[in-house]
């Protein structure tokens, strides 16, 4: 439920939005009108595309999925799994590591693990792992911005509309009875283009920025936790350094946490004795 909750939160506002006008007596059907849609979405996409590329017009549909799909990041899990290759490096050594790197389903992790068995330098191994952090965070920075710059034009199509509807009326002031559709038709294009752009455009960026900056605080967790297995610190420190990054809600209790590591420890050991 949690990870639809762009997808819920942008059918609530439509139906909020149709629900309200039915109410006051207006068809759902006076809002579809061809031409102004046309305006407002193929403008806006024109305007878009000018605006980021081509390039970034394409990630348009993964950017959707990602924005509505959402992620799973669990921090406490994340936590579980560094204090028991903790564990394991601090009875074993680092290059014990070695073996259980295919078992880290997260790259960045991965990645970090493998620079700690080979050797490199604390200080080195922070800066890439930075930068690989600091790479991702300005990719996903680009995503967001698409959905940023289509939220800024629509609106701005929608008054171009607005006013060539205007201009239509002015034309046809000898027909007064076109007068009323005429206008009306006119002001669907501005409720179109602002619409689109607070209800679609503008939450998925932000949605997606609030993506960008979880999975960034969980690769600083990652950071931190490969830093300190590297630096060879008690496995029971490492966890309460680590846990202090988790949210409270999602912490759980010292026992629970345990769990996972004796887990890893018993299944090391019947991997020792075979």
């Amino acid at each position: 439920m949690v990870k639809a909750a762009t997808a819920i939160g942008i059918v609530a506002a439509c139906v909020g939005i149709l629900g309200s006008a039915v109410m006051e007596g207006t068809s759902p059907a006076a809002f579809f009108n061809m031409p102004a849609m046309i305006l407002v979405f193929a403008g806006t996409f024109g305007a878009t595309c000018a605006a980021v590329g081509m390039e970034g017009m394409k990630k348009i549909p993964a950017l959707y999925k990602i924005a509505f799909s959402g992620s799973d990041h669990q921090l406490a899990a994340r936590v579980h799994e560094l204090v028991a290759l903790a564990e394991r490096a601090r009875r074993d050594g680092l290059l014990a590591l070695e073996s259980d790197l295919e078992g880290v389903e997260d790259e960045f992790t991965r990645k970090g693990l493998q620079l700690v068995v080979d050797g490199t330098d604390p200080d080195l191994v922070r800066d890439i792992l930075e930068v690989e952090a600091d790479t991702m965070a300005a990719r996903h920075k680009e995503g967001a911005e698409v959905f940023k710059t289509a939220g800024g034009f629509a609106p701005t199509m929608g008054i171009i509309g607005t006013v060539m509807g205007l201009v239509h009326v002015l034309e046809n002031l000898s027909a007064p009875s076109t007068l009323g559709p005429a206008i009306s038709g006119a002001f669907i294009a501005t409720l179109m283009g602002v619409g689109a752009a607070n209800v679609v455009f503008l939450p998925v960026a932000g949605r997606l920025k609030g993506l960008s900056h979880a999975e960034l605080h969980q690769r600083n967790l990652i950071l931190e936790g490969i830093l300190s297995i590297q630096a060879g610190d008690n496995p029971r420190v490492v966890s309460e350094k680590l846990m202090s990054l988790v949210p409270p809600a999602e912490r759980v209790s010292e026992q629970e946490a345990s769990k996972p590591n004796l887990r890893v420890a018993d299944d090391a050991a019947v991997a020792e004795a075979a």
